[in-house]
């Protein structure tokens, strides 16, 4: 019986060893150089938008105002975007110095974007009828943009989402309680469908995971009420398009198989929004951050950023290694409205000077201080002075013996600094209105 016990111990481990190595995600080659551009990107846009935008009260209007099912689908009959333009939307984003665009693809109402197989709930039974998804990954492709696409776990329209143990849509109607099971096998297939006939997609962005969690006082995970199936879908994604990135927006610990973590409404690092509790990992990063208060179109919200506010994101983003996702919610029309239009070629005019200090930059070698934060370019140093006190920052602990040269990025007019030991001390310009954060670079050994 002893031999017997050891035997079934000595496979027991070799099965668990084995299950642990299959378990373990390593991403491909091609995947990593994905992950590398990411980083180096800095920069993109997200955009909500679908019939949601046709009440103009944000993106959960369907979960606030308790629309039922039944009431909801009617916007589908309304969505009619004769302004959209696939050509004019990707312009804007390159113009604006963004990298790549996240586009959403379906949101928690359940609306698809583009023809899909799984749900008559889409785009092509709209009057519209045509695949967004499709023009804008044309466009994207044809532009030199990457394209992105969020998709929503959650749904507040289907009778399989498992709603009853959610925490929200549960004043959309549902009565039947459907297989979950094969609420994921509609996830796959869809996934499938964006991750075939679209050509290359740089990422999913996963969101609504949240929604079957419960939480301590702390915001510690205590139970997921339903089971996701997380690394099936990841498998699924990563086999039919390797270099595809995962990110997931449950502001937590990011799971086995992501491949960059996101914040958001905060820098990583702060948490003034109240939803980012979770640990800055070694994964890529990314803030995703709205210009006004709103991710979908909302006609009373007029709370536009300033161009200070916006770079103090990015820069700041850029000053904790990762990247500002910008918002957009365009208006129902397929038009974007003008206040985006115009901070997005103002950020794009900015970038054109100051692009060097965040482009393909790493962060600093200390994180966002209040005066402002530091980003690295191998032995360049770009101190950006966003708050700065009395004129003049104090670097301790500086990873150089020697700076070489001190200039404004701007001007190219030199600064004088003072290296003692391994304190820096430099002269900075306070920021105005139409210069936000004027870029000090030290070149240094």
């Amino acid at each position: 019986m002893k031999v017997k016990s050891i035997v079934f111990c000595a496979l027991s481990l070799i099965i668990a060893i084995r299950s642990f190595g299959q378990d373990t995600y390593k991403p491909t080659v091609a995947n990593q150089q994905a992950r590398q551009w990411f980083t180096q990107a800095k920069y993109g846009m997200f955009i909500h938008w679908g019939p949601f935008s046709l009440p103009g009260d944000g993106e959960w209007v369907m979960n606030n105002r308790n629309i039922t099912v039944k009431n909801y689908t009617r916007l589908e009959r309304f969505f009619n975007p004769i302004n959209f333009n696939a050509q004019q939307w990707v312009a804007i984003a390159k113009q604006g110095g963004m990298k790549y665009i996240t586009l959403v693809s379906r949101h928690h109402d359940g609306f698809s974007l583009w023809d899909t197989k799984y749900s008559d709930f889409n785009i092509m039974h709209t009057p519209y009828k045509k695949d967004i998804v499709k023009q804008m990954a044309d466009e994207c492709h044809k532009q030199g943009i990457k394209l992105f696409l969020y998709y929503s776990l959650l749904d507040w329209r289907r009778d399989d989402y498992q709603y009853w143990t959610g925490r929200t849509g549960k004043g959309t109607g549902r009565t039947v309680r459907g297989d979950w099971n094969n609420y994921i096998q509609f996830m796959k297939n869809q996934l499938t469908e964006l991750l075939t006939n679209y050509g290359e997609i740089g990422g999913i962005w996963f969101d609504g995971y949240w929604d079957q969690m419960e939480e301590s006082k702390d915001h510690r995970v205590t139970k997921i009420n339903a089971d996701w199936h997380i690394r099936e879908i990841y498998d699924l994604i990563h086999r039919l398009q390797p270099q595809c990135m995962i990110g997931n927006n449950h502001h937590n610990t990011p799971l086995e198989g992501e491949d960059f973590q996101m914040f958001e409404q905060d820098v990583p690092g702060e948490n003034t929004a109240g939803m980012s509790f979770q640990n800055i990992s070694n994964l890529p990063l990314e803030t995703c951050a709205t210009i006004n208060n709103s991710w979908g179109f909302n006609l009373v919200d007029t709370t536009y950023k300033s161009h200070a506010q916006l770079v103090n994101l990015l820069v700041k983003s850029a000053g904790n290694g990762g990247n500002l996702l910008l918002n957009i919610g365009p208006m129902p029309n397929g038009e974007i409205q003008p206040e985006f239009v115009e901070r997005l070629h103002w950020m794009g005019e900015w970038l054109k000077t100051y692009g060097p200090s965040v482009y393909e930059t790493q962060m600093g070698y200390i994180r966002p201080q209040k005066w402002g934060c530091i980003t690295q370019k191998d032995n360049i140093l770009y101190i950006h002075p966003l708050k700065p006190v009395n004129n003049q920052i104090v670097l301790q602990q500086v990873p150089f013996k020697k700076v070489e040269r001190a200039y404004l990025l701007k001007t190219k007019q030199q600064v004088k600094v003072s290296l003692i030991g391994k304190t820096l001390t430099m002269p900075v310009q306070q920021p105005d209105a139409d210069d936000p954060d004027k870029v000090i670079v030290l070149i240094t050994k």
